[in-house]
């Protein structure tokens, strides 16, 4: 198994150790709900280095993704990101990722259980003038996230953190250490991914904690990450979509343009949605329950869908879930039964996200 540069920190922090995409992550500190909480309403820091980081240069970089990417590239300058996802001929999804325009060159941020076949598809997509890097075991990723967050930052750094609006980034220093600070994450809170180079990043980590300790920081694992993000209904690769689901079904058309020029999976996304069968949609139970991943739906006797993420929402102290549902039952309102280990448990639609007081664009 493979550590991240911050490992032993975790050690310390008597951190709960798992396997998840080939290295020892910390599932949780002082537990999911408390961590959880501490993102919410103060500020949480999480290792996250298990994730992938590809560099495209070239003076066709800007053309290339634009043709592997449903989003369309020549929207960002330098120092903006964009949410994108990339396609196979299908339709079907390869993986959904985050591309940072610097001055002369795009970092795409991929899912650490995607990386290698992400990046064997694009080097398969390769045009001249293109060079691809995969930097993912050279570089560190922190995430500091929630209403404290740019508090604590203050305190470490002399660039204008302030300055920074959401999904934008800047080439700056934390404690002395040169990094990447972006307004993005993953929690539906205020917050930055600092992105440095693995010698550095435990440096980094001790200065936000110390700076963090005076506004309730908590160290947070992966599974308070997969609470939050459900909460604001976030897509997680291999449970909400994967190669057997399109971009429009997955909630996915906000950033799929089809007026730009052709890209891979263009002919197949506009045929799914002339012809769109079932949607990926949020429920909350209306009885003490808790959905999970694989659970069916029913109306009446019709079975109508499958839940891909659930769990029981810290913030809103109810079952919530993401389902893919059929056509004519999606609704916001529409009322459904899920079955969970051979009992009907009411639940509902209801609008995205979950959790609606967030910090994310403060």
């Amino acid at each position: 198994m493979k550590k991240t540069a911050l490992y032993d920190r975790h050690l310390v922090l008597n951190a709960k150790l798992v396997s998840f995409a080939g290295y020892q992550m910390p599932v949780q500190y002082s537990g999911i709900v408390n961590e959880h909480r501490a993102v919410r309403k103060t500020a949480g820091i999480f290792d996250v280095s298990h994730m992938g980081e590809f560099f495209v240069r070239g003076s066709a970089a800007e053309a290339f993704l634009n043709q592997v990417t449903i989003n369309d590239v020549t929207l960002i300058k330098p120092g903006q990101a964009q949410y994108s996802a990339m396609c196979y001929e299908d339709g079907g999804i390869v993986d959904d990722l985050l591309i940072y325009r610097y001055n002369n060159y795009f970092m795409l941020v991929v899912n650490a259980s995607n990386l290698e076949k992400d990046y064997t598809w694009l080097s398969d997509q390769l045009i001249d003038g293109v060079t691809i890097e995969n930097r993912s075991a050279e570089i560190s990723l922190i995430a500091l996230q929630g209403p404290w967050s740019r508090d604590i930052l203050r305190e470490l750094t002399a660039d204008a953190i302030d300055d920074i609006p959401f999904y934008h980034f800047i080439e700056g220093r934390i404690a002395g250490k040169s990094v990447t600070i972006a307004r993005t994450g993953y929690t539906g809170e205020l917050g930055f991914e600092i992105y440095a180079e693995n010698e550095d990043i435990p440096i980094v980590w001790d200065n936000l904690m110390e700076a963090g300790a005076q506004y309730d920081l908590l160290p947070v694992g992966l599974g308070a990450r997969d609470t939050l993000r459900l909460e604001m209904k976030y897509c997680l690769y291999g449970n909400d979509i994967d190669k057997n689901t399109n971009p429009i079904e997955a909630g996915l058309g906000w950033i799929t343009k089809l007026t730009k020029n052709d890209f891979i999976g263009k002919s197949a996304i506009i045929a799914h949605k002339e012809n769109l069968r079932r949607r990926l949609v949020c429920i909350e139970m209306q009885e003490r329950a808790v959905p999970r991943p694989g659970y069916k739906l029913y109306n009446s006797a019709e079975e109508i869908g499958i839940i891909t993420s659930g769990t029981h929402s810290p913030s809103l102290n109810i079952g919530i879930g993401l389902a893919y549902l059929k056509r004519g039952f999606t609704k916001s309102g529409t009322e459904i039964d899920v079955d969970i280990r051979g009992k009907l448990k009411k639940a509902i639609v209801v609008k995205p996200p979950f959790y609606k007081d967030g910090t994310i664009q403060n």
